[in-house]
């Protein structure tokens, strides 16, 4: 009997790569993993978009186009390359205009994609409507997405069987034009038993000839029979990535998937274990200096109850390093709960999820729901599409309060549209007054990543990656015995005593810090001097908008911080006159870390 043939996607080198490193890989790094994979036999790769747009800019330094160009090259012209796009918002964390959504499809299909995959993290269909007919006017497959999770406990009236079928029948009625269909759990907590029923529902309403696929995330621990499940219901295909960024928040190993349908009558993508053995190897080799965060290897039987995507929870955590705040990250996760059953049950996956995130996070660091983070407060308020179910009135309420906003009912595309910030032809000024030539690559680069967008262009890009050798830098020596070692940037004091032939470790003790002592941050802070503005936590200086000799007012602002892809105020406590700016943009600063003194 032959075995039913199942393509697999193989997303080492997007979501593997955002979901173990943050999207942190350096392109040069990895492209000789691509030739191996393409000799192992793959031919379906998710090369680029989702937060592997953004991320070469805000972190690499690198053009994601030219980085798409070179996985072309290598991957060959007849590779089925695919990227991921969230419907209105793209490759961006917020709603684009028409003109935009356009240039998104034309530029990808211009450097090498074969397919986007197309999703709304709310299953709103109209925000799935325009993207689509421009991705298939620019002559690019249309896989359109259906995007599910498990909700917390108790909650109910979204993310069962039942509703993935009235998504799939909009879709369906909408007339929107598609390639395939895909079920996409970026948390990984939808229950084998779910997915079989939602699988076996989408085959009886699709029949027989259209490719549907599964997408999950290990995080929960449940990938694999998912898997399986879905095999079991009628899907054609499913996404799997190679080790070392296999597991844990990332997808299922291609191996590991080979193993478990051993006996079966599947072949997955006719791959054979040695071939991917050698990948595998290779892929190990490429990596081996990248630092792998120990919450990025495992399962967590936490994120049921708090849909964390697998995707965003190392991005999270590792701008919480970067910030000296990943000690908070547990209570982050445990305050997601509530955020997530408050905010409308939209599917946890970018920008959602980033969304939950932030107000989780702005729960913990200034107090329960003291305050909106904009993006759950703009999509609590309808600013990007309908929610699954009507979130919390008292959460609308202060949102609206806080953000200053009315709740709507308004297409989120129209409301772009009249947004002049999100024309082409607003983005072009900008590029003109920096002295950047306007191709439509800068355009978009500008649009989409904003100041980072221009900084990138203007050749002032940081390169942000977590290597081992130089997350351990090299000790200094302080006395005879005795060293300072910096370790994942924090400082410890070490002496050894000598030995025969080596070094016999006497003790190792935490290096004094010279920074003041942490309270919960405030929404303006200050050393107890209030000429003093300092700053409210570990973040890094976005904007400084204030000059020395500038009169300031009490409650103005005078610094924007920026931390977990948000922007913190920090404002005057007094009114009085910029003495000394202790900072520079750019800059990262430390909890309490003065930053403007007045007289």
């Amino acid at each position: 009997m032959t075995k039913k043939f199942i393509d697999i996607m193989d997303t080492t080198f997007r979501d593997g790569f955002q979901s173990v490193f943050g999207a942190r890989v350096l392109m040069n790094d990895f492209l000789p993993a691509v030739s191996a994979a393409k000799e192992a036999g793959i031919n379906h790769f998710e090369f680029g978009g989702g937060a592997r747009f953004q991320s070469l800019y805000f972190y690499l330094n690198e053009d994601a186009f030219t980085m798409m160009d070179k996985f072309r090259e290598v991957a060959g012209k007849d590779a089925n390359l695919q990227t991921l796009s969230r419907g209105v918002n793209t490759v961006t964390l917020d709603t684009g205009s028409r003109e935009l959504i356009d240039m998104h499809a034309k530029l990808f299909a211009k450097h090498g994609t074969t397919t986007i995959r197309n999703f709304d993290a709310l299953n709103d269909v109209k925000n799935l409507e325009y993207s689509a007919q421009r991705i298939k006017h620019h002559e690019l497959k249309h896989e359109v997405v259906v995007t599910m999770m498990d909700l917390p406990p108790n909650c109910v009236g979204a993310h069962d069987a039942e509703f993935y079928e009235k998504c799939l029948r909009e879709i369906l009625d909408s007339g929107i034009e598609f390639d395939s269909v895909c079920f996409k759990d970026a948390s990984g907590t939808s229950s084998p038993e779910k997915v079989y029923q939602t699988i076996k529902m989408a085959r009886r309403l699709l029949g027989d000839n259209v490719h549907l696929r599964l997408h999950t995330h290990e995080t929960a621990g449940v990938s694999i029979a998912c898997y399986l499940a879905a095999l079991e219901a009628g899907a054609d295909g499913i996404d799997l990535a190679a080790s070392p960024v296999s597991g844990g928040t990332s997808q299922p190993d291609i191996l590991t998937m080979l193993h478990a349908v051993k006996g079966k009558d599947y072949d997955l993508g006719g791959l054979e274990v040695d071939k991917i053995l050698k990948y595998e190897d290779v892929l190990h080799d490429c990596l081996k200096d990248y630092f792998m965060p120990p919450e990025a290897t495992q399962v967590s039987p936490l994120i049921p109850f708090s849909p964390m995507p697998g995707g965003a929870l190392t991005a999270n955590t590792q701008m919480m390093r970067d910030n000296n705040i990943l000690d908070k990250f547990p209570a982050v996760i445990k305050a997601m709960r509530e955020v997530v059953e408050k905010g409308g049950y939209g599917t946890s996956v970018t920008p959602v999820s980033q969304f939950y995130f932030q107000q989780a996070f702005n729960n913990v660091m200034f107090g329960p729901w003291k305050k909106i983070a904009e993006g759950y407060g703009k999509m609590v308020l309808g600013y990007f599409g309908k929610t699954p179910v009507t979130p919390s009135a008292d959460i609308v309420e202060l949102a609206a309060k806080q953000l200053n906003l009315e709740p709507t009912t308004a297409p989120a595309i129209d409301i772009a549209d009249q947004d002049e910030t999100k024309s082409i032809a607003y983005t072009k000024a900008i590029l003109e007054k920096e002295g950047i030539e306007a191709t439509e690559e800068n355009i978009f680069i500008a649009a989409a990543c904003k100041e980072k967008g221009i900084a990138y262009l203007k050749g002032e890009g940081k390169v942000m990656v977590r290597k081992n050798s130089d997350i351990i830098k090299p000790a200094t020596k302080s006395g005879s015995n005795q060293f300072s070692v910096t370790v994942n940037g924090h400082n410890y004091n070490v002496e050894v005593a000598d030995g025969f032939d080596n070094f016999t470790l006497k003790s190792i003790t935490p290096a004094k810090e010279s920074s003041q002592p942490k309270d919960e941050p405030k929404a303006v802070s200050s050393t107890g001097a209030s000429n003093e503005i300092t700053a409210t936590m570990s973040a890094g200086v976005f904007k400084i908008l204030v000059n020395i000799g500038d009169s300031v007012k009490a409650g103005q602002t005078v610094v924007i911080l920026e931390a977990m892809k948000m922007e913190i105020p920090i404002e005057a406590g007094c009114d009085g006159e910029v003495e000394e700016i202790l900072i520079s943009q750019g800059q990262t600063v430390e909890d309490g870390q003065l930053l403007v003194k007045l007289k």
